[in-house]
């Protein structure tokens, strides 16, 4: 079930209303219930995989709290690789089959191995990395193993973080399931209006810069110059807009309910450098790579070396989960060179500032630093967006050549005036939002306006949706994952 479709409104208002009209006790099987509903929208027969990894998982945390010496790793393992077994057949196996393959090839190896012929189960790597969470923190001692089984569901079921996060910790989500929430007015409208900001930016931004990121994107062979650049510029905004729109729709459905799940976002292309970039964006995942994959490997504790070799690694694994693809684990592997080089040219680029003066204009160095890490970002963008590798080789080599023969219609990308207009506009006002939350919430900053500023800002909003939306139930791009 998409956010963005009117079988999701009917459903959030049933579920909400339900939620707030049961007794507490009743509530957890209700949104149980509803989760499973919600999930078997997509493919039925998934949520036979999904109950997999959650009996597995409960159990393995049960024993693991009960356990005492060796025991207990050997069931922390045993988790761990049960849950990402299944994340490999349905996500990875045609891929490193693939590769397999074309070595076999390579040195006329026989290899009849054939590909499998199946479909990935949306959100598998968002609810495995949150089932591993868990069993984790169980065996760290820093979770107490959850034995109503009910609840554990509800905890990797809960539906509006199911598909695309916020990938939540125990810690965070289990006991709200067993807090009493009552109807709070001022918490449910900023609920609902967060979840209008999302949709805003979704069907809005998102769904409109798809259309001229799909055409170049899909066809970069026909485009050079500005026409690249253009749609990776675009591509960097509906990326941001489509995932982070999600994530304000999932927070503030479960806010309206008395839920608080994580920020996923926070103004990430204001990011000063790389470090600061993923310290922003998709934080839920970018912290459970922190907490589970860098910080295990030695993080920073360790010589210089080891630690840029836990940083790339770290960014190598990140791309591969991100889709079973050569381009997404040459995106890691960028990122993760970013952040390499960053480190051991700190002192030059200091020196370098220091040198042409430019540290004595702090806005002027700020804004520059902005500017260049947007711009490191968006080349990382082209891997990631790119269908085939050979694309992403065409894009990078041709974002320099034709400059001199542009023409209007090579900026439109083939898209009417209007939509080209709306599209810089929308941009620009998310922007000018961003801008405003420097120092504060939006909501804040509106709420202290006065009552004509405040319902003509909510109202430009609605507006917006209702005749400036894309409502052609588009997914939101990380489905896929």
């Amino acid at each position: 079930m998409l956010f963005n479709s009117i079988e999701f409104i009917i459903f959030f208002t049933i579920v909400t209303s339900l939620y707030f009209f049961l007794e507490h006790r009743y509530r957890w099987f209700m949104l149980l219930i509803a989760s499973c509903i919600f999930y078997m929208w997509f493919v039925p027969v998934y949520i036979l995989i999904l109950f997999l990894t959650i009996v597995v998982d409960y159990y393995a945390g049960i024993k693991i709290e009960d356990s005492v010496g060796k025991k207990r790793k050997y069931y922390l393992i045993f988790s761990i690789l049960s849950t990402c077994l299944i994340l490999f057949v349905f996500k990875y196996f045609n891929f490193f089959n693939d590769t397999f393959q074309s070595i076999a090839q390579v040195f006329h190896w026989n290899y009849p191995v054939n590909n499998m012929s199946i479909l990935l189960p949306i959100g598998l790597s968002f609810h495995t990395f949150q089932s591993l969470s868990y069993v984790v923190e169980v065996y760290r001692g820093n979770q107490t193993a959850e034995r109503n089984f009910g609840i554990y569901s509800l905890y990797v079921m809960f539906y509006p973080q199911l598909v695309a996060g916020p990938i939540e910790r125990p810690q965070n989500l289990l006991w709200q399931f067993y807090e009493e929430h009552h109807f709070e007015y001022n918490r449910v409208v900023n609920g609902l209006k967060l979840m209008a900001w999302g949709l805003f930016k979704k069907v809005v931004i998102a769904d409109r810069l798809s259309e001229f990121v799909n055409t170049v994107y899909n066809d970069p062979t026909s485009y050079e110059g500005i026409s690249l650049v253009i749609a990776t510029i675009f591509f960097a905004f509906q990326i941001y807009c489509d995932f982070s729109g999600y994530s304000d729709i999932a927070i503030g459905a479960a806010q309206v309910m008395g839920f608080k799940l994580m920020t996923n976002f926070n103004r990430p292309y204001f990011s000063k450098t790389i470090s600061e970039f993923w310290k922003r964006w998709h934080i839920s995942l970018s912290t459970w790579f922190k907490d589970y994959l860098y910080i295990p490997l030695g993080g920073n504790k360790v010589p210089k070396w080891r630690w840029q070799f836990n940083l790339f690694i770290t960014f190598l694994v990140s791309g591969l989960w991100h889709g079973a693809s050569w381009n997404f684990v040459i995106w890691g592997a960028l990122n993760g060179f970013y952040l390499v080089v960053a480190l051991n040219t700190l002192k030059v680029r200091n020196k370098l500032a220091k040198l042409i003066g430019i540290t004595s204009f702090p806005q002027l160095n700020k804004w520059l630093n902005i500017g260049s890490t947007f711009l490191l970002i968006n080349f990382a963008w082209i891997f990631f967006r790119a269908n085939t590798f050979d694309d992403s080789l065409y894009i990078v080599k041709h974002l320099f050549s034709g400059w001199q023969n542009v023409r209007f219609r090579n900026i439109l990308l083939g898209q009417p005036l209007s939509e080209f207009i709306i599209a810089i506009l929308v941009i620009i006002g998310m922007e000018v939002v961003h801008l405003l939350q420097r120092r504060e919430s939006v909501r804040a900053f509106v709420t202290k306006r006065p009552v004509w500023v405040r319902w003509s800002f909510y109202y430009l909003i609605i507006l917006g949706i209702l005749f400036l939306g894309k409502f052609d139930n588009a997914e939101f791009i990380y489905f896929q994952f």
